[in-house]
């Protein structure tokens, strides 16, 4: 047991049964009587945003999390599958809990596991990926008074504004988190 006091930004912790991760918190200490922690934070298991008011005298449950190093293999339309790179073993991720991060997915990649106990909950990816793009529209020409950007499709299904000088064929870098162009490669 942690005191709430001891909540921060990214320190997980179980409330009620479910596991929770600390996304932005405030402490307020009122001229009399106890502090008070607001606590924003994420369901890991259904991705749900809560906010929550502890006093400072309560407690929650610290939990901890073990991260292995995987490669992802393959999805099958329900799961994607990774290969743990030191066990072998293979588990199996659903996928809504992998929608922000399954379209910068490649096979062989490798991917940083979290668990709980033996339960998979989340998939950390690298910070940008190289993608080959499959479909890009010709740009239309003259039109070039300002930086022209485009839409292009990749070989994992992201779409991603680009220069005008992108076309199919090319590898580009994207950035993870925003879904952005970096730089063609």
């Amino acid at each position: 047991m942690i005191d709430a006091n001891a909540l921060r930004k990214g320190v997980t912790f179980s409330l009620d049964g479910d596991l929770y991760k600390v996304l932005d918190y405030e402490h307020k200490k009122p001229g009399r009587g106890l502090a008070t922690i607001k606590v924003k934070a994420l369901n890991i298991r259904s991705g749900a945003q809560i906010e929550k008011t502890f006093s400072s005298n309560e407690k929650v449950e610290d939990i901890r999390l073990d991260y292995h190093t995987a490669q992802y293999l393959y999805n099958d339309g329900q799961s994607y599958y990774f290969m743990d790179t030191e066990t072998f073993e293979q588990p199996a991720i659903p996928i809504s809990l992998l929608e922000d991060v399954a379209l910068y997915l490649k096979e062989e990649m490798e991917v940083k596991l979290t668990f709980f106990g033996n339960e998979p909950l989340g998939v950390d990816i690298p910070i940008s990926v190289e993608l080959k793009v499959v479909r890009a529209d010709p740009a239309v020409r003259g039109d070039t008074a300002t930086g022209v950007n485009k839409k292009v499709l990749t070989e994992t299904g992201a779409e991603v504004s680009v220069p005008a000088f992108i076309e199919e064929g090319d590898v580009i870098k994207v950035d993870t988190r925003t879904g952005d162009y970096i730089t063609r490669v």
